[in-house]
């Protein structure tokens, strides 16, 4: 069989899109943060992870401008030969310094540091053990380390008694990874550290939690999950990305600096891609300058998305609890999802379709997400449109 014909026999998202319900790949025309321009008109965004705001601080677009001007536009080279900068080494320093750890690693993307990290810790034989509910980039990764004949095995989703199950099957002297998101993507629930800690130690196994959702967050000043449970010296590894608190792009992951310093030798996406650009780390130097200096826009994102799990349970929507920015909108049925995510649109609120396998049979959800910089009325105008098509549609449990 051709392995295109699967391409021209995929015509889901065409019939999708004939209907005018199809919710992704709509272009940002402008944005100013809580307010954005999709196809001429202004539509309020609630479901960004730009978690603080700063995609458009002053400082932080003034840092990249100041950055292409001195560097230009692209390293041009990996890291391994002509591609590190003085800025790359400065964000290392200030990262680790940040989330006390020994050492950080830069990728360029998020994604990468997943591919650059998990499959070239282990080796043949060893065990990655990974929540089921963990982001794509850790999935593929362990894929990847999969086909290198690492063994890739799963347990029951922020479940600590099957994790311990899992590792009692496991040879005693096999080397073992377990990893969790730390803010898991989709529900926004934080991870059980606590007992991931404890279970994980007592097998002697080794912890690499991914922090994309969390740092600018959880725990204090967002330095986190670790931080949160005051467990970052039991946490082997913390993975994060630039693409959200950091208003940049790109990804790091902390750790000892024995474990970064044999990535850097070992890991073929770190050595054989282009470093980050000098934009994105200055960008992310600037980010990280004012969640050092402000605090306060932490605690702020919290304070609007526990506003918002308020509001969506008195209006009598189904939601997923949790303590972090993602305040997910249970709707159940696929097509549903797509009619209330335009009829959100078309009122003026921009939100995330979550459908399977992105998320379970009859799980189907508005994924919701709030910044610091929201201010009162635009959390009340997302509030009173969600009561508007809750009501038209009967999705509220009142």
């Amino acid at each position: 069989m051709d392995i295109f014909t699967k391409c021209y026999d995929f015509t889901r998202a065409d019939e999708v899109k004939k209907l005018n319900l199809y919710p992704y790949f709509h272009a940002i025309e402008g944005n100013e943060g809580p307010v954005v321009q999709i196809e001429g008109r202004r539509v309020i965004m609630a479901g960004s992870n730009n978690y603080l705001g700063l995609t458009s601080h002053p400082k932080v677009k003034q840092a990249s401008q100041d950055a292409i001007a001195k560097y230009g536009t692209s390293c041009t080279g990996s890291r391994y030969l002509t591609g590190t900068l003085d800025l790359h080494i400065e964000l290392e320093y200030r990262l680790a310094k940040f989330l006390n750890y020994e050492s950080v690693l830069l990728f360029s993307t998020g994604f990468q540091t997943s591919l650059g990290t998990i499959p070239f810790l282990p080796v043949k034989g060893d065990y990655i053990i990974s929540d089921r509910e963990n982001h794509a980039c850790i999935v593929n990764a362990s894929f990847v380390a999969k086909g290198m004949l690492i063994e890739f095995v799963r347990y029951k989703h922020n479940d600590m008694e099957d994790l311990e199950k899992v590792l009692a099957g496991i040879p005693k002297d096999a080397g073992k990874l377990v990893i969790s998101d730390g803010v898991f993507s989709v529900t926004g629930e934080i991870v059980d550290l606590d007992n991931l800690v404890r279970v994980a130690k007592s097998y002697n196994a080794r912890i690499l939690i991914d922090d994309a959702h969390a740092i600018g967050v959880i725990g204090n000043g967002g330095r986190g999950t670790a931080d949160l449970f005051g467990l970052t010296k039991q946490t082997d590894m913390t993975m994060g990305t630039f693409s959200k608190t950091f208003a940049s792009l790109g990804g790091f992951v902390a750790g000892p600096e024995r474990v970064t310093n044999y990535l850097k030798h070992h890991s073929a996406p770190l050595i054989f891609s282009a470093s980050p650009t000098p934009a994105s780390c200055a960008a992310a130097l600037a980010a990280l300058d004012i969640l050092e200096e402000q605090p306060e826009l932490v605690t702020r994102v919290v304070e609007n998305s526990n506003y918002m799990r308020r509001g969506f349970r008195e209006l009598g929507f189904n939601i997923i609890e949790s303590k972090t920015a993602i305040v997910p909108v249970i709707i159940g049925d696929v097509d549903t999802s797509f009619v209330v995510w335009r009829k959100l649109f078309d009122y003026g609120v921009f939100v995330n379709t979550f459908i399977p396998p992105g998320v379970p049979p009859n799980m189907s959800m508005m994924r919701t997400s709030f910044m610091a910089i929201h201010e009162r009325e635009h959390l009340d105008e997302i509030l009173d449109i969600f009561a508007k098509v809750g009501k038209e549609m009967d999705l509220l449990n009142r």
